[in-house]
């Protein structure tokens, strides 16, 4: 059945009669008598009792008119539905990442995405590392990865955010009599708390601990229990510098040498995205003109303070 002819139907009832409601159509008077004969022809009934001056509903009528202003209803809620999704007044962004990145620089990014956008929801989701991570996205359940771009993402599109720079956190007693940077060899002299699950850190790190892994005393893949670990010096680790700096109170803050970075960026499926998911990477600043590899967003700030308050124009926050 032909939506404008439940349209159609709703004015003829409405107005009472074919004239009126042709008026507020904006239609000719026979064209809605053609169509309302139309609907009454595909529907087999008679919609109408034609015998007085004015139209009255047969009981066929009365139950179509029912049915038909709940699918008017219906079509209006999925129209506003729709409206909203595309001028981001409503909706959501799947969002997958790791360990590694669920801190710096997600935090800061979703932060700012919702500043922006109030209306969408974010829903995360983890991964073990980036394999896993792009398997998510390649199979439909995110619409974008927060992963480093030094692994190979096979045919998912690359949206470059920065380089991160990476540090040693450890507790007070095991800095002693260490330089400032540290050499990367002498860290395999140090207990260390890693998640080894992440083939990314294995990769990355691996000049840190050696073959085997000897001095990874806490095999671990929970951020902040990791951060517990080290304030109660279990251990050193490693982590973005504002994550040493922000969240493990009490750790000394080392830097390697030579220094250990990644670039981090997000990933998402080829062709264009949602509208959610667009005004996402817009935010974060994946592939905007003004980003370099420096580790400086759009804005010119330090993705290692991604999670810091953004000043308003009034130099407020």
């Amino acid at each position: 059945m032909d939506l404008h002819l439940v349209t159609y139907f709703v004015a003829v009832v409405d107005h009472g009669g074919i004239t009126r409601a042709a008026q507020s159509l904006y239609i000719s008077q026979p064209s809605l008598s053609q169509a309302i004969r139309t609907l009454e022809r595909r529907l087999g009934v008679t919609l109408f009792d034609r015998t007085g001056r004015r139209l009255e509903l047969t009981e066929a009528g009365r139950r179509l008119d029912v049915a038909a202003r709940r699918i008017l209803a219906d079509v209006a809620r999925a129209k506003a539905s729709v409206a909203s999704v595309r001028t981001l007044a409503a909706g959501r962004v799947d969002v997958v990442t790791y360990s590694a990145f669920s801190i710096d620089p997600l935090i800061g990014i979703v932060r700012r995405f919702r500043e922006h956008f109030p209306g969408i929801i974010v829903r995360l989701i983890s991964a073990e590392g980036p394999g896993s991570a792009a398997a998510t996205i390649r199979r439909g359940e995110a619409e974008i990865g927060v992963v480093d771009l030094d692994s190979d993402h096979g045919p998912l599109s690359v949206h470059p955010l920065g380089v991160q720079e990476l540090v040693l956190a450890l507790p007070e007693h095991l800095s002693t009599d260490l330089p400032d940077p540290v050499p990367r060899v002498a860290v395999r002299d140090l207990p260390l708390v890693l998640d080894l699950g992440d083939r990314g850190n294995t990769v990355l790190f691996a000049e840190l601990f050696g073959e085997g892994a000897p001095n990874v005393v806490v095999d671990c893949a929970h951020p902040t229990a990791t951060w517990e670990f080290v304030v109660r010096g279990v251990g050193a680790t490693v982590l973005p510098r504002s994550v040493a700096e922000n969240h493990v109170p009490g750790s000394v803050v080392r830097s390697f040498d030579p220094p250990v970075t990644r670039s981090v960026g997000l990933l998402t499926r080829p062709g264009r995205p949602s509208p959610a998911a667009e005004a996402f990477l817009s935010v974060a600043g994946a592939g905007l003109p003004g980003l370099d590899h420096s580790g400086l967003d759009h804005s010119g700030r330090d993705l290692s303070r991604a999670d810091e308050p953004v000043p308003d124009e009034q130099g407020g926050h």
